[in-house]
């Protein structure tokens, strides 16, 4: 799927900022108030991106890394497998 589906010119002002289209922030689901990251890609292409924003309480990151169909680790299951990482296994 292309980033775009047409290309869209941006204007530099005095300041070296650019403005980008509400279209483009819709794309990226950028709202006011929202921090994105910039990165510089090996083709010399510069890369936006949303950082995703984690809620103030802890709660809002519960069963993230759940999948379906996988049995939850135990503790025990966790140490065993750190165990096992160590020993080169």
């Amino acid at each position: 799927m292309p980033y775009f589906d047409a290309m869209t010119t941006l204007t530099v002002t005095a300041k070296g900022q650019i403005t980008l289209k509400q279209s483009i922030l819709q794309r990226l689901g950028i709202k006011p108030g929202d921090k994105v990251t910039a990165s510089f890609l090996p083709n010399g292409r510069l890369e936006i991106a949303p950082i995703q924003q984690l809620g103030a309480d802890v709660r809002s990151v519960r069963g993230i890394l759940h999948r379906p169909g996988m049995k939850a680790m135990t503790i025990e299951d966790m140490q065993d497998a750190i165990e096992a990482g160590a020993a080169g296994e």
